[in-house]
Formats: C-alpha cells, structure tokens, sequence
C-alpha cells in the first residue's frame, strides 16, 4: 500500500484508533468491530450501544497497545496533548466506538455518554476518562471530569490526571489545584500531569506548602516534584525551607 493512501486514510482520530487496532486484532474481532460501528452510526439504540460498549473486551481481549514513536506522534498532530502510550487494546476500541457516536443531536450524544459514566464499571470508566480530549463539546464534560478526580479508586483518578490535556485545558484553578495535591496524597508522580508548569499558581504554591509543613511533622517524606511548583511564588527562606524538608 503507498505512503500516500496511508496518509489519506488517517486523516481523523477513528482512522488512527483503527488502524491501530488493525495490527492488533484477528479477523474476527475487526468485523465485530465494524459491524458495531456501522449500527451506531445508523442510529442504534442507547441500551444496544451499551451493551456493545461493554462487550468490547470480550472481543479485543486487554493487551497493551504497541505504538511507537510515529503512532505517538501522529496522535499529537489528531489532538494536541494526546498520548495514549499507556492504552490497551480495548481502551483503544471503546474510544472508537465512542467516536461513532452521531453527534448532530447535541442533547442525545452528551445524554448518551453520561449515561454510559453513570453505569460503567471501572475498566470503562478509566476508558471513558481518557477519551475526554477526544469527545465534542469538551466545555460539557467538566463537572464528569471533576468526579473522575474525586474517585477513590486510584485507576480512575489517573485516567484523568495523568497523560491527559483535558484537565490543563478545561479545569479552573480551584479543580485544578485540588487535583495535584490528591495526586501527591494518592502518590501518583507529578511529572505525568499534562501542563503542570503552565498552571502553577500561587494558591496552588501555599497548599503544597502547607502540604509539606504537615508530612515534616509528621516525619513523612515530601516529594521533590513540588520544589518548581512553589519557587516561583516564594521567598528564599520558605525555599529553604522547603529544600531542608
């Protein structure tokens, strides 16, 4: 097959997930795949595209998905911040069928999928979570998206704080500030929150520091990753401070 009808055929997000999934999936699973598809697009029933959503891994099994550097790159230029390195193969199918969805009914597309939230099963919703970027209307997921952080199973808090754009780009500071330092409490590693730099804040810079007050005193460890979050809002001697803890 040449160059050029690869680069025609991968001009949308579900072009790119299929073709992943291509390399991924025996004959048997594609068609399952496709069929589903072609019944969504065709309108299938909210209760069908549940079940069907739910099914996936039935079909596609949850091995990783294998992307290399091209594949990663080529999901950046689809969605700017998207990085999906970490998915698995029936993470990668569910967001395509959600990509299906027809969205010319705005009303109908936003109840679908909330309702897919509302009876998901956490293997889904660390799916549906880190799809989020990928969804229309992005402005009305930010109240699903809170929830997903106030989780208390870490799989679904990480779906949306880590290796995802959609909290950088679409939580006010208060979501945003609340999000970070659950990350520290739950002990995911800050390094992998998208835009950690750019949404430092000084409100942000006092609880870390309050943060890291409260473990010295209670003779538990603080993690580095907080130093470039306050620097730029603190004095030498809190800096020094903080350096010694």
């Amino acid at each position: 097959m040449s160059a050029a009808v690869i680069h025609l055929k991968l001009t949308s997000t579900t072009s790119l997930l299929r073709h992943w999934l291509l390399q991924e999936l025996n004959l048997e699973a594609v068609t399952w795949l496709d069929e589903q598809r072609e019944q969504i697009r065709n309108g299938a029933s909210g209760r069908g595209f549940f079940t069907t959503f739910s099914a996936v891994s039935r079909y596609t099994g949850k091995k990783p998905l294998e992307l290399n550097l091209k594949d990663l790159k080529a999901a950046s230029v689809m969605q700017a911040g998207w990085f999906p390195a970490h998915w698995s193969v029936d993470q990668a199918a569910r967001t395509l069928l959600l990509l299906t969805l027809p969205a010319d009914n705005a009303e109908k597309y936003l109840h679908t999928i909330e309702q897919i939230f509302t009876t998901a099963g956490i293997e889904e919703l660390v799916a549906l979570y880190q799809a989020l970027p990928l969804l229309l209307y992005p402005n009305q997921w930010q109240k699903r998206a809170a929830e997903g952080v106030r989780s208390n199973i870490t799989a679904v808090f990480n779906a949306i704080a880590l290796r995802n754009p959609y909290p950088a780009h679409y939580f006010d500071n208060q979501a945003w500030n609340q999000m970070v330092l659950k990350a520290l409490f739950v002990g995911s590693p800050l390094h992998l929150i998208q835009g950690l730099d750019l949404r430092a804040n000084p409100e942000l810079a006092r609880m870390l520091i309050d943060y890291a007050h409260e473990r010295d005193r209670a003779n538990r460890s603080v993690s580095p990753e907080i130093l470039p979050l306050v620097s730029p809002f603190a004095d030498v001697e809190t800096l020094a401070d903080l350096q010694r803890v």
